[in-house]
Formats: structure tokens, C-alpha cells, sequence
């Protein structure tokens, strides 16, 4: 049973997400009031997946993601912002938080941004140690518009990525999120050319779960139908490089840049492509917005 750790200095927040939580039987949920305490129980039991505010006394959020990179890094950290922590939630994210949901959606979007994570967690040990003796590799798929399709994908290019030491567990985290919202992207938004109104009514079965109605329903119509979603992957131990290309009508790719390098609240209204941008070293598109190059590059050694 994955075990959750919420922190929060407010007692009635950390009431309101365990209540939220607490619904999946399938999880054991813990809370701890700040990082300081959050990291002594880090300390004395393992967690799957942390749950963060990101403005507390003591230690913020910002600051336990820092120190669980250096004394757990292989436990995702999903935030919780707030209105007004933007900057810190986008720090947080650079230094190595798995995802984030805004305190305004956590009842819409917590549990599925934490399905997400789990689902990229899961491993296998044998599997890691057979991905550990690769020097490279180059694949190419072309996926018909499944939701189900997409973590194992995920998780097998982001395994290779890690097992070959293009990067640690956090670099880990940040392609398979990228990847997720490029691929999802691609298929919701490109092939299926589904509205944000009608995957926010999909939300809660979108990639880890059974399509829901109104993407079976596209799914099943012309033109969609016969639509597919290409993705190219080359790993070696120093780069990274995954082309995504779906066969939709595309989109204004300059009028997105604009909105995320001018909009107050890019977080929100950007987040798939801010996701991206943060996640990876260099995200490139064609001019017609229907085809995504994700570049990863060696993370540098430490210095510990």
C-alpha cells in the first residue's frame, strides 16, 4: 500500500487533504506540520510520495524539496501553491519537485496528479538492472489514441534515462512529467482536438485510468479515429532527444510563447508547456504546433 506524507503548517489544510485523501483505500496517508518534521519522518519511515505547502515556518516547502534531493532523492515532491507563490512553486520544480497543484484544484486535480506520480514510481529491480548495462538506444512508436498507452511509455524512456546516468531520480521525475504532458498533449488537444472544458471532465481518468466517455466517444468518430501520435526517443548517457508529433490541426505556437513569457498566471493557464519548458533542457516546436522536440542533456556530476 503506497504510504502518503502531507505537510502543512495549518491544521484545518491538513485536514481538508487527508479528507480528500483518505477516500483511496489503496493509500496510507501520514501528515506532519513542516519540513523540519517532515524530514524526521522521512527519517524514521519510508514514504512514497510527499505532499507539500509551500509557505511554512521553519522550513518551506522550497526548502524541504531541497533537502529531500540530498537525503532522499528517490521520493517525488508534489507542492501545493497557493495564490502569489508562483516563483517559489517554479524554484521548487527546478530544484527538483515532481509536480504541483494549485490549493484552488486540489479537490479536481491532487489525487490524479498523485496516481500519476505513483504510477512513475513503480519499479522493478530486475528490470533496472538489465536497462543498466545500455549504451544507447533509439525507438520509435506510433500509439493510436489509448490513454493506457501512455505511462508505459513514460516510465520505459524515463528508466533507460536513469539507468544509463543521463540523470539522478529527480532528473528522472522531470522527463517522465514533461513526457506526459507532451504525449497527452499531442493526443488530447492534437489528435482528439478536445477542449480544456472537456478534459477537465475526463481529468480524473486521464493517462493511468480507463478513458472516460467523451474520449472514447472522439475516439470512435471521423476524422480522430484514424489519427495517430508518433514519438521517436534516442537515449545515450549524455543526451536525451524525444520527438512527439500528433496528426491534429496544431496550434498558435507563437501566440502560447507570448501568453508564458507575459501572463501573471502561467502556472494556470500554461502549465503543460511551462511543465515542459522547466523540465527539459530545450523544447522546440514545428511551426504548425503539431510536433514537439524534448531535449535532455547529462546532468553534471556532484559535488559530494
Amino acid at each position: 500500500m503506497p504510504s502518503l506524507l502531507v505537510v502543512d503548517d495549518s491544521e484545518i489544510e491538513r485536514r481538508l487533504v487527508l479528507g480528500l485523501l483518505q477516500s483511496n483505500t489503496d493509500w496510507n496517508v501520514e501528515t506532519a506540520a513542516d519540513g523540519v518534521e517532515a524530514l524526521e519522518r522521512l527519517g524514521e519511515s519510508p514514504f512514497d510520495v510527499v505532499i507539500t505547502d509551500m509557505q511554512m515556518p521553519e522550513m518551506d516547502g522550497l526548502e524541504l524539496v531541497k533537502q529531500m534531493g540530498v537525503r532522499c532523492p528517490d521520493v517525488p515532491v508534489i507542492l501545493m501553491t497557493a495564490h502569489g507563490s508562483d516563483s517559489l512553486a517554479i524554484e521548487a520544480l527546478e530544484q527538483g519537485a515532481a509536480s504541483y497543484v494549485p490549493k484552488a484544484r486540489l479537490a479536481d486535480s491532487l489525487e490524479d496528479s498523485i496516481a500519476r506520480v505513483l504510477a512513475l514510481a513503480e519499479t522493478d529491480r530486475n528490470y533496472e538492472r538489465l536497462l543498466a548495462c545500455q549504451t544507447r538506444a533509439e525507438f520509435s512508436f506510433e500509439l493510436d489514441n489509448d490513454p493506457a498507452l501512455i505511462d508505459p511509455l513514460v516510465d520505459l524512456i524515463r528508466k533507460i534515462s536513469c539507468s544509463m546516468g543521463l540523470c539522478n531520480a529527480n532528473g528522472g521525475w522531470h522527463i517522465g512529467i514533461a513526457l506526459q504532458e507532451a504525449i497527452a498533449n499531442g493526443m488530447y488537444h492534437g489528435n482528439l482536438e478536445l477542449s480544456n472544458e472537456q478534459i477537465e471532465e475526463a481529468r480524473e481518468s486521464l493517462l493511468a485510468q480507463p478513458a472516460s466517455d467523451v474520449i472514447e466517444r472522439r475516439r470512435r468518430q471521423s476524422p480522430y479515429q484514424d489519427r495517430t501520435i508518433s514519438i521517436d526517443a534516442r537515449m545515450t548517457p549524455e543526451k536525451l532527444e524525444v520527438r512527439v508529433k500528433d496528426e491534429g490541426p496544431g496550434f498558435d505556437v507563437s501566440a502560447a510563447e507570448a501568453l508564458l513569457n507575459g501572463a501573471p498566471r502561467v502556472l494556470e493557464g500554461g502549465r503543460g508547456l511551462r511543465l515542459m519548458r522547466i523540465m527539459m533542457d530545450e523544447v522546440r516546436y514545428n511551426e504548425s504546433g503539431n510536433e514537439v522536440l524534448l531535449v535532455k542533456h547529462r546532468e553534471p556530476a556532484s559535488d559530494d
